[in-house]
């Protein structure tokens, strides 16, 4: 039907340049540790640990246990945000989170994905940016390249594939607006 077959022996990212490898390695060490584990490590220790391997971390940010996130490098939470468990955020680009953000359990951030249009597979990434007071519901996804505006809210388990307009609640799969937040 025009589509070329998928060749994915052909596919390659080479170009795509995360961070060094031990830097890397580090991070996963560390990650696995602090960050992806049940015990509770103080969110205060952990905000520690963002900073020390690249993250911009604001005051007061709360993150709770099983917590993934791909590189901390890529990543820049503002004051008095929220990270609740099994939370992932899978960075291959950057990703920005506004002050009083709340993104609640089993959310995913995912900043890659593959061009299912190439025979290749290539990877594509982009930045997400969450604005200030933004609320992503339980189990909720949002797409690269996704700005949720100022307030805006993601209703649980909805995906978010655009860009979300601030003061607004969106739910369902591709998220729509349905009301205004008050």
């Amino acid at each position: 039907m025009g589509v070329p077959e998928t060749r994915l022996d052909r596919f390659d990212n080479s170009d795509y340049r995360p961070g060094s490898l031990p830097a890397r390695v580090l991070w996963t060490v560390v990650s696995g540790l602090f960050f992806q584990t049940w015990l509770p490590w103080p969110s205060a220790l952990k905000r520690m640990l963002l900073r020390m391997t690249g993250a911009s971390v604001g005051a007061g940010v709360v993150i709770k246990p099983r917590v993934t996130i791909k590189y901390p490098w890529k990543l820049a939470v503002g004051d008095h945000s929220w990270i609740g468990e099994q939370v992932w955020i899978d960075n291959l680009d950057q990703v920005t989170i506004g002050a009083h953000v709340c993104i609640s359990q089993g959310a995913l951030l995912l900043c890659g994905n593959h061009d299912y249009k190439k025979p290749t597979f290539d990877l594509i990434t982009g930045p997400i940016v969450l604005e200030d007071g933004v609320w992503i519901g339980a189990k909720a996804s949002v797409a690269l390249g996704v700005t949720c505006g100022s307030h805006s809210v993601l209703a649980m388990g909805s995906v978010a594939t655009k860009n979300l307009e601030e003061w607004i609640v969106y739910q369902g799969n591709p998220a729509l607006a349905v009301r205004e937040r008050r």
